[in-house]
């Protein structure tokens, strides 16, 4: 017996797998009434609406990015340098607009903390701006 804090019944649970099933794998709404489709995320939503916060969005700040990279890297990917963070994040499924400033981040310097990390991320933001 299974006991926890389901909401919904194992039968309620199955037929809304199924509902989803073509969404999943075709990776597009599979509805044929535009109404019943998810509405899109606007210019004005939040950011977390709006996707993950990324070193390259205008209004990303230190602490934003600080939080996004504690989200995929452990303290045990600590200390290293851009490289091995890339990989650590990859192996965390990070999205690739966080991946990428990780990797152009010069190879000889090395992090041993998120911030320290977060820090050269915005500093490499506004230098490319600049």
């Amino acid at each position: 017996m299974q006991r926890g804090s389901d909401r919904l019944s194992v039968h309620r649970d199955e037929e809304m797998k199924h509902e989803l099933q073509g969404l999943l794998r075709s990776g597009h709404p599979t509805r044929t009434e535009e109404w019943h489709d998810p509405e899109p995320t606007a210019e004005d939503d939040p950011e977390v609406a709006g996707g993950p916060i990324t070193p390259g969005r205008s209004r990303a700040s230190l602490a934003a990015i600080r939080t996004e990279l504690a989200r995929h890297l452990s303290r045990h990917a600590f200390p290293a340098g851009p490289r091995e963070l890339a990989r650590a994040l990859r192996r965390a499924y990070a999205p690739d607009a966080l991946i990428d400033p990780v990797e152009r981040l010069p190879r000889a310097a090395r992090y041993t903390t998120a911030q320290e990390l977060a820090e050269a991320l915005v500093g490499a933001g506004r230098q490319r701006r600049a």
